[in-house]
């Protein structure tokens, strides 16, 4: 085999491989020979099959399948030998080839770039630190309890204000006609949800038990039904019974009620579930911060054509976006040009930190091992109650749902890795002062 470098610029490299003509010729009559111990052909034992009769019967099939492997093969060893690492599938393009001629072809690669050693110790970050506070917790336990009010009929006579809950018989019309969809009966109403059409609540405050009242309203123009959008509508209500909202007592009895031992266990529960909350939080603020500052620190060259694959990816994002006028706002009124590149640009900021994670990884021996995958394969599981064998035998069965699962994983525990060589200082704040700085974000 004959290499020829033709072409070396930045990333990209070409070369001239000749492969022999007789080096061919031997893979294939090697090919033929482990072919005709296989084959029957009428009259012939097998591996007796002379080898005219199998050239003439398969030469050509078995010809191009020893092209297709010895142009595998030269341009794997061609790499090697030069210890480039393709960061996509190379381009290859036969130039010549005649049967009992030498083979000719070029190859053309991108290649993975050299990646300096990078002194983790030098990555300086910011770790939010968030105590939950006691009043946070009372608030979260109020709203539980908020969460399980009962209305309860209030006997003495007085008008009903917001918040209360009137349990009404209700008939609505359009032009004088009922209409399908507009009887009730018994229904409960809180007054101020807005679970109604807007107006018809308001129209219900200060009335009392017994009172039957005309509510006056108009259907959203954007309503559900086109018979009904934008029309004018008038429901007969009458009220008959007044409700108040009651909430439990916050007691040990309370809290059995939800499964836990007693209130302070309900306490302990909703405070490690506001602590897990922030948790997220300052993962993804840490993690990002952590992403800002390797950005700064690399500034090796990546292949275009990673780029160009990346940046396709978020272009269609785009474009779907403004299909569905979703565009972000900072997004819109921006020109193509514009747009797109700003996007070259985060895509390219992608693939450098996409290939400094893994070279890092690499370079520390960082692993996704199968308890890992075990782990996020039950995890997806109980997103979904009831269907959890059909998860299990979906990602048994399917090799690209399972590796789907571990390049997240693997980036996750390559950023673990990283922040336990950096030089990390906690820092104490409020969640409020977080949340501030994760909308700046």
């Amino acid at each position: 085999m004959q290499v020829t470098e033709t072409a070396a610029e930045g990333l990209k490299r070409e070369f001239k491989i000749v492969v022999p003509a007789a080096d061919i010729q031997a893979k294939a009559e090697s090919r033929l020979q482990a072919l005709s111990q296989q084959v029957r052909i009428p009259g012939f034992r097998p591996g007796k099959v002379p080898m005219p009769l199998m050239k003439q019967r398969y030469g050509a099939s078995v010809l191009g399948e020893v092209l297709e492997l010895a142009v595998q093969e030269s341009a794997d060893a061609a790499l090697a030998e030069r210890s480039l690492k393709p960061a996509l599938q190379p381009k290859i393009e036969v130039t010549s080839f005649d049967e009992g001629k030498d083979l000719e072809y070029t190859l053309s690669v991108e290649i993975l770039p050299e990646i300096a050693e990078l002194d983790l110790k030098t990555v300086k970050l910011n770790k939010p630190k968030v105590v939950v506070a006691d009043s946070e917790v009372e608030e979260a336990l109020g709203r539980v309890a908020e969460s399980r009010k009962v209305n309860v009929v209030v006997e003495d006579v007085r008008e009903a204000v917001k918040g209360d809950v009137l349990e009404i018989d209700f008939v609505g019309s359009v032009d004088g006609v009922e209409f399908p969809g507009g009887k009730g009966e018994g229904y409960d109403l809180e007054l101020g949800s807005g679970t109604f059409i807007p107006g018809f609540e308001d129209q219900l405050i200060g009335a009392k038990v017994g009172d039957v009242a005309n509510v006056s309203v108009t259907f959203p123009e954007e309503y559900h039904s086109k018979d009904l959008a934008g029309k004018a509508a008038v429901f007969v209500v009458t009220v008959k019974a007044l409700k108040a909202a009651s909430l439990p007592a916050l007691d040990d009895e309370f809290a059995k009620g939800l499964g836990l031992e007693d209130l302070d266990g309900l306490r302990n529960a909703i405070k490690g579930q506001i602590e897990n909350e922030y948790s997220s939080m300052v993962r993804n603020r840490v993690k990002r911060d952590l992403l800002d500052a390797l950005a700064e620190k690399a500034d090796f060259p990546v292949p275009a054509g990673m780029v160009g694959l990346e940046f396709d990816a978020i272009w269609k994002q785009i474009e779907d976006a403004k299909k569905n006028d979703s565009l972000d706002e900072e997004d819109k009124g921006k020109s193509d040009d514009e747009l797109k590149t700003e996007y070259t640009t985060l895509a390219e900021r992608r693939v450098r930190l996409g290939l400094l994670l893994a070279d890092l990884g690499q370079k520390n021996s960082v692993q996704v091992t199968q308890e890992d995958i075990n782990r996020a394969v039950m995890q997806e599981a109980m997103r979904f109650p009831g269907q959890e064998q059909a998860v299990f035998q979906y990602f048994q069965n399917n090799r690209q749902a399972l590796d789907s699962l571990r390049a997240p994983l693997y980036e996750d525990k390559v950023i673990d890795f990283i922040l336990g060589a950096a030089d990390v200082t906690e820092v104490e704040m409020t969640a409020e002062d977080l949340a501030k700085q994760d909308d700046a974000a």
